[in-house]
């Protein structure tokens, strides 16, 4: 009984996460492949079926495939998660008045853009 549970819950946020996702192709704000990366990682958890149906899709192989081989990603790719998150990331430390808070996300911003030029090939 809570397996099932879970297994919707898993299903649903992976559902959630493709039309955020999707959505994000056509409004820059919104960052496409890390919702897809959630996408994965919930379908994965959740339905072996929908897993295999979302890897057969134009729209991973396009954004995902060649990260998920560990072959890298196109600096598009890079800089379209990059560039929302950071905007997003900007926006709340404006609105963010705790000096703590404000230092965790510096540290975080720095490790996101790190991690992204420095550890995540970029192929053409």
């Amino acid at each position: 009984m809570v397996k099932d549970i879970s297994r919707y819950i898993w299903m649903g946020l992976g559902c959630l996460a493709l039309v955020l996702g999707t959505i994000g192709i056509a409004l820059p704000f919104l960052p496409t492949v890390p919702f897809y990366l959630l996408t994965l990682f919930c379908f994965s958890k959740g339905s072996p079926k929908l897993h295999k149906w979302f890897i057969s899709t134009k729209l991973y192989k396009k954004h995902l495939a060649s990260y998920s081989r560990g072959q890298g990603m196109t600096l598009r790719a890079k800089l379209g998660i990059i560039i929302p998150v950071s905007i997003m990331m900007a926006i709340g430390f404006y609105f963010m008045h705790v000096f703590a808070a404000r230092l965790v996300m510096c540290i975080v911003w720095v490790g996101h853009i790190w991690y992204f030029m420095f550890k995540v090939k970029t192929i053409k």
